[in-house]
């Protein structure tokens, strides 16, 4: 299967597939993905997820847990769905996140024992909340929190007793995520996010800056949905679809993804990460339309034009 061939299996998929890759690979016009789009709510794993919604606003009753079927994790699909950004539903659910937490130092807790913030939690709050708009001035301020703790080396960790850590490819993708999609403008966020991408860069996003190793195996393997977990193709799409400049530090991130490509053009659907979740996007062992779309978008951005 060439690319054509993939591009036409991912076109025949659901609207939340079939509108990014209308957008992205296609170059369709706007009126042609916008109406795939909007389909998201109406039809497939979009409007299942919304069908699921809590009267309350919220999912499955909790904030981030259980997971994946809290109102933290669904919204973080929808939000990867692109279900449209002023959905009311999705701005019920942020506006449960917000008015329900513990507020210390300005970002978010659900759990009475803790006395600071964890800030992987509040990255992902930040997130759902940035791209679903939802006007608070408590979602600055949890922006301003992560600001604050950005860690010397350019990423941030979960982990709030951070003096003299490391920083965590997980909490700084999320993070990166988060503060791309709130950014205001400032010189401050535009540095953090810069510094968050060359921590990722200084690593060829999964290798030990003292050895070169390969931290972990597993973040060799796409996975979808990423939940609050990060492997390499989460860390090339996130480069992507900011249109981040091209950097030979990732040649070998690419070069990795490359290899998992199947035979037809496609790639696999990859393991999925345990816990309970309201149905299965890609059920069975099967190729993979996230992760095809994702990867062929990587490469769009890589062989581009400078």
């Amino acid at each position: 299967m060439t690319d054509d061939g993939a591009i036409a299996w991912l076109l025949d998929g659901d609207p939340a597939v079939r509108w990014q890759t209308e957008r992205d690979l296609v170059g369709e016009p706007a009126r042609v993905w916008e109406s795939s789009r909007a389909d998201i709510a109406r039809t497939g794993w979009g409007r299942r997820l919304l069908d699921l919604q809590d009267a309350d606003g919220r999912w499955d009753g909790g904030w981030y847990t259980p997971k994946w079927t809290s109102t933290t994790f669904t919204l973080l699909v929808l939000r990867r769905f692109g279900l449209d950004r002023d959905h009311a539903a999705a701005t019920a659910g942020c506006e449960r996140l917000l008015d329900d937490a513990r507020w210390i130092d300005g970002g978010v807790s659900y759990w009475a024992s803790h006395r600071e913030p964890e800030l992987c939690v509040n990255a992902m709050i930040l997130s759902v909340c940035a791209y679903f708009r939802h006007a608070d001035p408590r979602v600055d301020g949890i922006a301003r929190l992560l600001l604050d703790r950005r860690l010397p080396d350019g990423g941030w960790n979960c982990d709030p007793r951070q003096t003299g850590k490391h920083s965590s490819f997980h909490t700084t993708i999320s993070t990166l995520e988060a503060l791309s999609l709130w950014a205001d403008g400032s010189d401050r966020a535009t540095d953090a996010i810069a510094g968050g991408i060359e921590f990722l860069l200084a690593h060829r996003l999964y290798r030990s800056h003292r050895t070169g190793a390969t931290i972990d195996d597993e973040w060799l393997q796409p996975h979808f949905p990423p939940r609050w977990h990060y492997d390499t193709l989460r860390g090339l799409d996130y480069l992507a679809t900011t249109g981040a400049a091209r950097d030979p530090r990732a040649e070998d991130a690419i070069e990795r993804l490359l290899e998992r490509r199947r035979d037809d053009g496609r790639w696999p659907k990859g393991p999925e990460y345990s816990g309970k979740s309201f149905f299965r996007l890609e059920p069975g062992r099967t190729p993979g339309r996230w992760n095809t779309l994702r990867a062929l978008r990587v490469l769009a951005w890589w062989e581009g034009s400078p």
